[in-house]
């Protein structure tokens, strides 16, 4: 199988798409798979307005037809519903290629809190988006049936895991802040409500490590918080095994990779119950889901850690990346993709009879 995978979320982007992108590509070749990718890094990009590390692809329709060709995939899977999905989901709709597409983002939940646009408006291209697809992926049970209660059709399941020898309860140590130390990981921006958990009465220590367009507003509001910035490797590693409790305040994510990276870490976790956070912590003991977050909060310090680290083993990477491909190939069981119907000389003469266009004859004596 010769897989295509186009994704709007890339390098300097780096989120739950990226990283579970790069797992997928680490399992391809023990799945039977050859991955290759169509990202922003392929095109000229601008920086999407208060998020520079979101690269928005400018993107010719033909020249992305002729990559596409170029590359010629048995089987496709758009992972983004940004401009390249968006064309890559047009040109295979129009020359009847299958693909498999999925659900990583609530969008309309997200352009709601920055934009005056029903949520009705962005669920129905949403639907428009992935139903056309042969299948649409999701990470949890309650998501399956949100978007299937919002009309989606061909909805699959897919997992993620958690790298266990990097996120390890053995890279603990002390921090040079009071304890108790409630740790938030991800994204500072709107839609991931940051301000709920700052605002909580806790003992102890804040610490917030992440970067976003939301970060000036929220030192100012709650100078009293430690904000670390943007860590990775063993450094972010080294923090959630420090930490004593997880805070998660988003109720927009779908799933939550940060939850998974927590737990290997032996993090319990504090959360709204929400979709991620209970397909997750649900009833494992691993944290305390509750509309009160200070409540779940401060009954978190109470959760084994020991536990957290016995539930985080149970997401393998391989599992997931399995799952993946098992979905992939489904989605294209009827169809094997022919990309020669995406070459240019097919796409320019089709243009031509839809224009009316027709050569110029010679004139008489020329």
């Amino acid at each position: 199988m010769r897989l295509l995978i186009v994704t709007d979320a890339w390098y300097p982007q780096l989120n739950g798409v990226v990283r579970s992108i790069e797992r997928m590509m680490e399992f391809a070749a023990g799945s039977g798979a050859e991955v290759t990718l169509v990202t922003p890094q392929d095109f000229r990009s601008v920086p999407l307005p208060s998020y520079p590390e979101i690269r928005l692809a400018l993107v010719r329709p033909g020249r992305l037809a002729r990559l596409i060709a170029g590359l010629a995939p048995t089987h496709i899977h758009i992972a983004t519903e940004g401009p390249l999905g968006i064309l890559t989901r047009r040109l295979c709709a129009r020359h009847g290629l299958p693909f498999t597409t999925c659900f990583h983002t609530r969008l309309p939940d997200y352009v709601r809190a920055r934009l005056p646009i029903p949520t009705d408006w962005t669920w129905r291209l949403m639907r428009w988006f992935h139903n056309g697809g042969n299948g649409v992926m999701v990470a949890t049970e309650s998501l399956a049936d949100e978007l299937e209660g919002h009309g989606f059709a061909n909805v699959t399941p897919w997992s993620r895991g958690v790298d266990t020898a990097q996120f390890d309860p053995a890279r603990r140590t002390t921090l040079a802040c009071k304890g108790p130390v409630f740790l938030y990981v991800g994204r500072l921006a709107i839609e991931k409500s940051v301000d709920e958990f700052l605002a909580l009465d806790l003992p102890g220590t804040k610490l917030v490590i992440g970067d976003g367009p939301a970060r000036r507003q929220l030192e100012a509001a709650f100078p009293d918080a430690r904000f670390l910035g943007k860590l990775t490797g063993s450094d972010l590693a080294r923090a959630y095994a420090s930490a004593d409790v997880f805070v998660f305040p988003s109720r927009t994510d779908t799933f939550g990779m940060v939850l998974l990276e927590a737990l290997a870490s032996g993090l319990p976790i504090a959360a709204y119950p929400t979709a991620g956070p209970l397909a997750i912590v649900g009833s494992s003991g691993t944290g305390v889901l509750d509309q009160d977050l200070r409540r779940a909060a401060l009954g978190a310090l109470e959760v084994s850690r020991e536990r957290c680290r016995a539930h985080a083993l149970d997401f393998s990477w391989e599992a997931s990346a399995r799952q993946f491909f098992e979905n992939v190939r489904a989605g294209n069981r009827d169809q094997i993709v022919d990309a020669s119907a995406l070459d240019r000389p097919r796409l320019v003469e089709r243009a031509r009879r839809r224009l009316g266009w027709r050569p110029a004859t010679a004139s008489p004596g020329a």
